[in-house]
């Protein structure tokens, strides 16, 4: 009897060892789980910050680059005002129909080319604001792909 004892004592030992054995490798496994979702949420707590910054400072360049390109667009139209006056000036002081429609067909064709280059001017600046607007977005998704490269 002493000896089934003696099994019985060894053998629940052996079931504590490998139960506190098991329970210590859960409990570590839980810490690592819970320490790598930890760091997970602190990535991406930094990456939607980052992205944040990113439509902020988007923001700010397109504001100031609309500001510019509606300046340049106050001070053209000024500049064309004042050219139609003057050239309103000159047809009025003018003693033929001749000279009216040659100063008239003169300011049609300087206007029409201001225009035509006024249009080409401010398609250029758009495109470029476009550029320089997108470009802190586009930063923060090349660094939104870094990530998923180096999780994966």
């Amino acid at each position: 009897m002493a000896e089934t004892a003696s099994k019985g004592t060894a053998i629940m030992e052996a079931t504590m060892e490998k139960s506190q054995a098991m329970f210590a490798e859960m409990n570590e496994r839980a810490k690592a789980a819970v320490e790598k979702n930890t760091k997970l949420v602190g990535e991406m707590t930094e990456l939607a910050k980052g992205n944040v910054e990113a439509m902020v400072e988007s923001g700010k360049i397109a504001a100031k680059g609309l500001e510019t390109l509606g300046q340049d667009a106050a001070e053209y139209s000024r500049k064309q005002f004042e050219q139609a006056t003057a050239a309103m000036k000159s047809m009025a002081a003018v003693k033929s129909p001749a000279d009216f429609f040659k100063l008239q067909s003169d300011y049609v064709r300087t206007a029409f080319d201001s225009m035509v280059a006024e249009t080409s001017k401010n398609t250029e600046a758009f495109i470029k604001l476009a550029g320089d607007a997108a470009q802190p977005v586009s930063n923060r998704v090349a660094v939104a792909m870094e990530k998923v490269k180096t999780a994966a």
